[in-house]
């Protein structure tokens, strides 16, 4: 699903990820973890393939960076869902169309959009704010919305960067409920957190990386 094997990248400045190991299987959920600047948003933006590698490689669903042409980022990304920490909502726009907006993009057919939308609104507990902004939503009710615009082109890997960074103990616990219930359907999750106490006691795979290295 996801193979990254000795990648080493650099930004301008001199700082980037250094001889980087991992993988996520099919079906797997699995924590990135370390302290912020260790690279991990970095190892994410591998795999969506934002930036690329100056040795190493990634493969990621069939895809490999050393044979990628450029055409194919855009098929990738659309197999890809991505949840930050800051949400990025579009706020003039309400519940249901901040979700359709990513079938929008990818050319839906407009019969399925509403279809599609609707489901995933009742995946993520939010059918009864389909009308509302954002700003008139909770932070961990926002956070649901984007995770339902990451579900809506169904995914086969999820991507959380800090996914539960800017919301309460309750807030979080509820959105990593939400994210193991969506791996119980088959949907491959890498998450990257900094907070070691998110992990502690859960049996899944724990991969850390601090200074641009996994661990």
């Amino acid at each position: 699903m996801i193979q990254i094997s000795n990648v080493v990248a650099k930004y301008p400045g001199g700082e980037g990820l250094d001889h980087v190991n991992l993988t996520v299987g099919p079906g797997e959920f699995a924590y990135l973890v370390g302290p912020s600047g260790a690279g991990k948003s970095s190892v994410l933006k591998l795999i969506y393939m934002d930036i690329f590698p100056l040795s190493g490689f990634m493969k990621v669903d069939n895809l490999i960076s050393l044979n990628l042409k450029k055409r194919q980022i855009p098929y990738l990304r659309r197999r890809l869902g991505i949840i930050f920490q800051d949400f990025k909502l579009l706020t003039d726009r309400n519940v249901f169309e901040n979700i359709a907006f990513a079938l929008h993009v990818t050319n839906a057919h407009r019969r399925n959009i509403k279809r599609k939308v609707l489901r995933v609104l009742a995946d993520v507990g939010l059918s009864h704010k389909r009308n509302k902004r954002p700003n008139q939503l909770s932070g961990g009710e926002q956070q649901r919305v984007a995770i339902g615009r990451a579900l809506v082109n169904e995914p086969i890997i999820l991507l959380a960067d800090e996914a539960t960074g800017n919301l309460d103990p309750e807030s979080e616990e509820e959105i990593i409920q939400l994210l193991e219930k969506i791996n119980a359907t088959g949907t491959a999750i890498l998450m990257a957190t900094h907070d070691n106490k998110l992990v502690r006691g859960k049996n899944r795979k724990i991969i850390r990386i601090k200074d641009g290295r996994t661990l």
